[in-house]
């Protein structure tokens, strides 16, 4: 059974900085590129960043030099460090394998508020 539980979440300040997590079940986390993804209201869900099962990043243009994601394989988990946080990056927060598919199954997101 796949499980995503994504935490972390929250309402900050502009400039300011928040830890997500990700609880993945074993099957779908251990051999697969993870990745993050972000739904803003009214908007299309967009990649956000993702990792291989060996720890190689990458990232959206919009969040390059202010996310980092990291995981623990150990722990079936996954990380977005976010800094110097802006009212763009607004939106509910997701997990999931890189690439996904149109059957996958979907936690329910951390809403993340950036508003002064």
């Amino acid at each position: 059974q796949v499980q995503l539980v994504e935490s972390g979440g929250g309402l900050v300040q502009p400039g300011g900085s928040l830890r997500l997590s990700c609880a993945a079940s074993g099957s779908i986390f251990s051999i697969n590129r993870m990745g993050w993804y972000r739904q803003a209201p009214g908007k299309q869900r967009e990649l956000v960043a993702t990792i291989t099962s060996g720890g190689s990043p990458n990232y959206a243009d919009s969040v390059k030099g202010r996310f980092t994601i990291s995981r623990d394989n150990a722990k079936n988990t996954m990380y977005l460090q976010m800094n110097s946080l802006k009212p763009e990056d607004t939106a509910v927060y997701y997990c999931n394998r890189f690439p996904n598919y149109l059957n996958d199954y979907w936690g329910q997101g951390t809403q993340v508020t950036v508003s002064s």
